[in-house]
C-alpha cells in the first residue's frame, strides 16, 4: 500500500513538474522575446517582474518533485557508515524533521497571502500586479510540498514499523556521491 502511494505521488509530481516546466519555458521565451525587442527600441515591459514570479512558483511547486526524486541535498556522513536498519531510522528521522519544517513554512506563508488579499496589495512596479495572483499559487505550492512530506513520512514510518525499513531507501534515502559514480 505504501509503495503504491509513493508511486501515485511520483506520477502526480511528474505531471506537475511538466506543467511547471512548460510554464518556465514559456517565461524564458517571453524574456528572450523582450530582450530581442529591446534591440529595436521596443519592449513588452515587466519581463523581469514576471520572471521573478515564475521563479517563486517554480521553487514552491518544484520542491515536492525533488523530494520523491531524491533531489534534496542531505549530509550523510554518519548514515553512510551504518547498517540498513540504522540508515532507515536516519532517513525516517530526516523526513520527520523535513515535514515539521515544511509544514511550518506553509503555515507561515498564509499570513503573507492573507495580508495581500485583505489589503489589495499590488507590486511596487509599473505593472502594479495584484500580489495575491502570485502569492496564492505560491502558497498552494508550499501546501502541496507540506502534504507530500507528511504523506511520504507516514509511508516511511509505516514500512519501518512493519519491519520493511529497507524499502524506504528508494523514496526517502540519500545516495552518496560514490553511489552516483
Amino acid at each position: 500500500m505504501e509503495l503504491a502511494l509513493i508511486d501515485t505521488l511520483r506520477k502526480l509530481n511528474r505531471a506537475i513538474a511538466l506543467i511547471v516546466g512548460l510554464g518556465l519555458l514559456g517565461m524564458a521565451a517571453f524574456v528572450v522575446a523582450d530582450i530581442a525587442l529591446r534591440q529595436v527600441h521596443a519592449s513588452f515591459g515587466g519581463s523581469e517582474e514576471f520572471a521573478g514570479y515564475a521563479m517563486a512558483l517554480v521553487s514552491s511547486w518544484g520542491m515536492a518533485y525533488a523530494l520523491l526524486e531524491l533531489g534534496h541535498i542531505r549530509i550523510d556522513l554518519i548514515r553512510s557508515r551504518t547498517g540498513q536498519t540504522a540508515r532507515a531510522l536516519f532517513d525516517v528521522f530526516s523526513m520527520i524533521v523535513m515535514s515539521g519544517v515544511v509544514v511550518m513554512i506553509a503555515v507561515k506563508c498564509w499570513p503573507v497571502v492573507e495580508r495581500a488579499i485583505d489589503n489589495g496589495s499590488r507590486a511596487n512596479t509599473p505593472m502594479a500586479t495584484p500580489l495575491a495572483w502570485v502569492q496564492i499559487p505560491w502558497f498552494v505550492g508550499w501546501v502541496w510540498f507540506a502534504v507530500m512530506t507528511c504523506l511520504v513520512t507516514l509511508a516511511a514510518i509505516s514500512l519501518l514499523v512493519r519491519g520493511r525499513g529497507v524499502e524506504t531507501e528508494a523514496f526517502v534515502g540519500a545516495f552518496s556521491e560514490q553511489d552516483s559514480l
